[in-house]
């Protein structure tokens, strides 16, 4: 269940990345925004139907939330860190790897989400043969810590 909710936030997270950059384009341009129509109503589909049912979404605030595709070479990770808010991760290309504090090494897979809670320890990466390209999601604070050990990394990942 929590892949589910997390696939959700990582899908709406980008979306919302997409609609806030393409509103911002259009604005400059001095066009309505996509989903939008000039007088801020929704859009019309093709045959005189909104493009949502139940009412029109409206985008909520998202200056806070910070998104990066951090590209890590093979055998590269992140020292041990938090984030005050949590974390959400995918691999979107390559293999990737992960630890929480205490618990066994994860590896991750293209299409894979992985949530992280806020303030729990952990570090992610590349495997040690192959790069992984990583969307990461997080808001609030990053807290950084020491580097995480060969021995650590290097640790069979859990099945």
């Amino acid at each position: 269940m929590t892949s589910i909710v997390a696939a959700a936030v990582l899908a709406w997270a980008a979306a919302a990345r997409v609609q806030v950059k393409a509103a911002s384009q259009a604005q400059a341009a001095g066009q309505a925004p996509a989903g939008q129509a000039p007088g801020g109503g929704a859009q019309r589909g093709g045959r005189g139907q909104s493009t949502f049912t139940g009412g029109n979404p409206s985008n909520v605030d998202a200056t806070a939330v910070r998104t990066s595709r951090l590209l890590f070479p093979a055998g590269s990770r992140s020292n041990w860190h938090t984030h005050s808010w949590g974390q959400l991760l995918m691999i979107e290309k390559g293999k990737g790897r992960t630890q929480v504090r205490g618990g066994p090494v994860k590896e991750m897979l293209p299409g894979q989400p992985w949530w992280t809670p806020a303030n729990v320890e952990h570090w992610h990466g590349a495997a040690p043969d192959q790069e992984a390209l990583q969307l990461t999601i997080y808001e609030g604070t990053v807290n950084w810590l020491e580097p995480v050990t060969d021995k650590d990394y290097l640790a069979t990942p859990a099945k």
